[in-house]
């Protein structure tokens, strides 16, 4: 006869693990591994959060709302190219048997970004989880940065991101869920030539993760930051041809020069980073806030 410490010992069965997901109660991965023949992911462990991904209609965005609906979370995608959303949002609720949602958003137009989530939340309810993601980069010497590229990197990929987190907040400060995650740059975390307008977004997100991590740090809310380097996407790609027009080099030459000091010579690949995303976003991840971290193959240690 199994005794009362053997017992504590012995994992949960399936039935009892899908049991306390559905009734939202925190379970760790070992719980899972130990309870049943299945991996980790493949059990809806955000079954009834609701998730927010900006820049969702491709790479890492793309990525990052696939890991979530995986996870069982409903989704709502969002970015600028609504047909592309549409698609994506069918393709997913096929795929993993919840609910998608596609809703076409400006980033950097404040008033698109109050209406887009009052409409989120009236299909799916409040926000658990909000993944900001929507960037634009561009690259130029200081003295070519106009004004007009300055202030554009800025509303896109800082201010957009406050006006996302301030439409979340007060509804999720006040549950007992809650998970910001912003994609920065590990040029948030360093300086990189000819990107200043860049570099100094990407450094202020983090800073307001960190100031936003300590106020709410008594609150179910966690805040972090993830900082990919040069990763698989077509700003990348974009970036590869304009080194081959202005430079003449090809194309293996303009991206082993993005590559070089990345200890493992390659590009980060977008799944990569939405893994990172998801663990954060994850019951287990409720004591990690305020952390920026690198997706970049050891280029910053």
């Amino acid at each position: 006869m199994t005794n009362i410490k053997e017992a504590d010992h012995c994992a949960p069965p399936l039935s009892l693990i899908k049991e306390r997901v559905e009734r939202g109660a925190i379970l760790t991965f070992m719980d899972v591994i130990q309870g049943s023949n299945l991996r980790a992911d493949d059990v809806a462990i955000l079954r009834g959060r609701h998730a927010v991904v900006t820049g969702a209609s491709r790479g890492i965005g793309a990525a990052i709302v696939s890991t979530l609906a995986r996870h069982g979370a409903d989704v709502t995608l969002m970015s600028r190219n609504e047909a592309q959303l549409r698609e994506q949002a069918v393709t997913l609720t096929k795929k993993f048997n919840g609910k998608a949602q596609a809703i076409a958003i400006d980033i950097a137009q404040p008033t698109q970004i109050s209406a887009a989530f009052a409409r989120a939340a009236d299909q799916f309810g409040p926000p658990h989880i909000l993944v900001n993601n929507a960037g634009i980069a561009a690259a130029a010497p200081i003295g070519k940065t106009d004004l007009s590229t300055w202030q554009r990197l800025m509303e896109v990929n800082l201010t957009g991101a406050f006006l996302c987190i301030r439409e979340v907040v007060p509804a999720m400060s006040k549950g007992d869920y809650g998970r910001i995650v912003n994609i920065a740059s590990t040029a948030g975390l360093t300086g990189y030539a000819y990107v200043a307008a860049y570099c100094a977004a990407k450094h202020g997100l983090i800073g307001l993760t960190r100031a936003l991590a300590r106020e709410l740090a008594r609150t179910a809310v966690t805040v972090n930051a993830v900082c990919p380097g040069y990763t698989d996407t077509e700003i990348v790609a974009e970036a590869v041809g304009n080194i081959v027009a202005k430079t003449g080099r090809t194309r293996e030459q303009a991206l082993k020069d993005l590559t070089a000091h990345n200890p493992q010579g390659r590009l980060v690949r977008p799944e990569e980073v939405a893994e990172t995303v998801g663990w954060l976003c994850l019951p287990s991840s409720a004591s990690i806030t305020g952390q920026s971290i690198v997706v970049a193959g050891g280029e910053l240690m």
